[in-house]
């Protein structure tokens, strides 16, 4: 067994307190924007701990506890997410989810977890310098949490120094820490392209204007689109409609929504302009109105040179096996957002090679890297803050 399959002890009582919490957040899940339930149940967790401040209602249903030390010092954050996604369950667990069609399929019940042990740790022995913030974000599936959080009344008014956060990725050895300077995750956003034209009888087409072809067209050509950019750059069509199920009618309406992925910022809001370009332009040629519409923008998420160095000798103090990957994960996260505000690092913590993966709906979070986790969130604390 290689040093990544071997976490740090912790004490057995308080790790067996802290995986049976993750049970029953698994159990109990909700989704972005409605994490009530969540906050409330992370709050009675941290009451016992009496953090020196407790803000709650942070952008929406989040919920912040803040330790502090007798010196000045940096602001440090530590993140997490309380949201579940809307996917059906299909494990064998005793402590499956019991809400209908939802469950913790990305295992942001484990980075709560992960996050509660760190409120553990500081309960018992205070930061000396500064200030440590354990932040439950919520609606990170979204892309709307962090921007909500950071625009919050209660949290306006905290200056960050540092922002840290994991996430569990299968595919990689169980404890194994992944790291990247600079970009670690892509930024992404949805976009909705939305053609119109004129109904008519299903007997007579050519009374109507039908968007069919120009739909395919459109479909096609945004697929074919990344091809031109020389850095990396991705359009997934994930969804279309072409009229109404009415047999008696020629469509006169339809949408396509596409997801747009790239690993800089900038080049993010070229490559939507060149869709809407390519769409405007195919529309003009049968004579369709287009318009669009945009959700769920996720920044890029930029590791700091001084935050990812923290990270990394965390690691080696650690002695945890470390994976430096070269090129930037393709999903995204709205941690990115802290990205624009202070100096963040993102890491990846190893949920086994074989784990289901993210967003399946066989995936649960490995309790065996819970205290992976909360080692390497000291560590960094202990650099920071002592």
């Amino acid at each position: 067994m290689n040093l990544s399959e071997k976490p740090k002890t912790m004490n057995k009582g308080t790790l067996k307190k802290i995986t049976l919490l993750r049970h029953k957040l698994h159990q109990y899940p909700e989704l972005s924007g409605q994490e009530k339930n969540t906050a409330k149940k992370i709050k009675s967790f941290f009451e016992p701990l009496k953090p020196d401040k407790t803000l709650s209602k942070v952008g929406g249903e989040g919920v912040a506890f803040i330790f502090e030390g007798k010196e000045e010092g940096p602001a440090t954050l530590i993140r997490c997410e309380l949201d579940a996604l809307p996917i059906a369950e299909n494990t064998t667990i005793q402590y499956q989810s019991t809400v209908p069609g939802l469950s913790h399929a990305c295992g942001h019940d484990g980075h709560m977890a992960i996050v509660c042990g760190v409120g553990e740790s500081l309960a018992n022995n205070r930061p000396l310098k500064g200030k440590v913030i354990l932040l439950f974000q919520p609606a990170e599936e979204t892309g709307e949490g962090a921007v909500q959080v950071l625009k919050s009344k209660a949290f306006s008014t905290i200056k960050l120094d540092y922002a840290f956060a994991l996430h569990n990725l299968p595919g990689y050895n169980r404890n194994e820490i992944i790291l990247r300077k600079g970009a670690f995750s892509a930024a992404s956003i949805g976009m909705e392209i939305h053609l119109e034209g004129s109904t008519s009888h299903a007997a007579y087409p050519e009374e109507g204007n039908s968007p069919a072809e120009a739909m395919c067209k459109i479909i096609i050509g945004m697929q074919k689109l990344p091809d031109a950019f020389s850095a990396f750059s991705q359009i997934t069509v994930i969804y279309a409609i072409l009229g109404e199920v009415s047999f008696g009618t020629t469509p006169g309406s339809a949408t396509i929504r596409a997801t747009l992925r790239t690993y800089e910022n900038a080049a993010l809001q070229t490559l939507m302009d060149y869709s809407e370009k390519l769409a405007k332009e195919i529309a003009d040629e049968y004579d369709l109105k287009a318009s669009f519409d945009y959700m769920e923008r996720f920044g890029v998420t930029n590791n700091h040179p001084d935050s990812w160095a923290l990270v990394n000798s965390a690691a080696k103090k650690l002695n945890y096996k470390t994976r430096h990957i070269r090129t930037p994960f393709r999903w995204s996260e709205d941690f990115g957002e802290f990205s624009n505000v202070t100096k963040t690092a993102l890491f990846g913590l190893g949920a086994g090679k074989k784990h289901p993966k993210l967003h399946d709906a066989a995936y649960d979070f490995p309790d065996e890297i819970i205290t992976t986790g909360i080692n390497m969130f000291e560590s960094i604390i202990k650099e920071t803050n002592y």
